[in-house]
């Protein structure tokens, strides 16, 4: 039954994106990779709301309460998680020599570092891959820029690799409800807390919003080119 509503959730998304894609009409002077920007700020207006009334003070309290050895520990063991999505994903954009590495520190981790819990596999470069990488990877555009409630800073087509890397991970797949929502409450708290210590950059933006928005575009595009994105041109340049 879980596993019904956990699909039925994905649909739903992946078709509350096909309505935007398809059904927002963009302002005439509006930014190009943000013809959204009216709703994605109103989504960021309610994220913000979210985190500083529930998931910041959630996740300060965590960094006092919660030993330095049991956040490595948490840390590891949700990053081992993320290398089997890595690893796949690895394999789909044809990175074989990359998808060996990663699977080996899945295998390692697993055995020899207790599900995770130790990482074994130092040497071994822990490496950032998803499905909306993989669709950028074939040549898939990003397309516009998407503010989800809850999840954040995505775009169409990352939004829509959110959807399939549900399907391949290792938490949205748990059956038992109360295992699978605690997990996910786990890692979002934790990773909440470990950005807790980045945050004076983000206060010094004047436009928190915009800042968010153009570092993230700027991260996926370099992350979909493995750290050496195509210069853009500019118009000058011709002369």
């Amino acid at each position: 039954m879980a596993m019904h509503k956990s699909s039925r959730l994905r649909q739903t998304t992946l078709a509350f994106i096909a309505v935007l894609a398809t059904g927002c009409a963009s302002a005439p002077n509006a930014n190009p990779k943000d013809p959204f920007e009216s709703y994605n700020r109103s989504a960021f207006k309610f994220n913000e709301a979210l985190d500083k009334n529930v998931l910041k003070p959630t996740a300060q309290a965590y960094n006092a309460a919660v030993p330095d050895v049991a956040k490595t520990l948490l840390h590891n063991f949700f990053s081992n998680l993320d290398d089997i999505t890595v690893t796949l994903n690895d394999l789909l954009q044809l990175k074989f020599k990359q998808a060996a590495s990663d699977g080996s520190r899945v295998l390692f981790n697993s055995t020899f570092g207790i599900l995770g819990l130790i990482n074994v596999t130092e040497r071994l470069e822990k490496h950032n891959e998803d499905f909306g990488q993989t669709l950028g990877y074939w040549g898939i555009s990003s397309g516009p820029y998407l503010m989800l409630p809850f999840f954040g800073p995505s775009t169409i087509r990352d939004g829509s690799g959110l959807a399939v890397d549900g399907f391949t991970g290792v938490i949205p797949n748990i059956h038992d409800a109360a295992t699978r929502n605690s997990l996910y409450l786990t890692d979002k708290i934790h990773l909440r807390a470990e950005l807790i210590s980045f945050e004076s950059t983000l206060d010094e933006a004047s436009d928190r919003y915009a800042f968010i928005r153009d570092f993230y575009l700027a991260r996926r595009q370099s992350l979909v080119y493995d750290g050496n994105p195509p210069r853009e041109k500019y118009i000058d340049e011709d002369d």
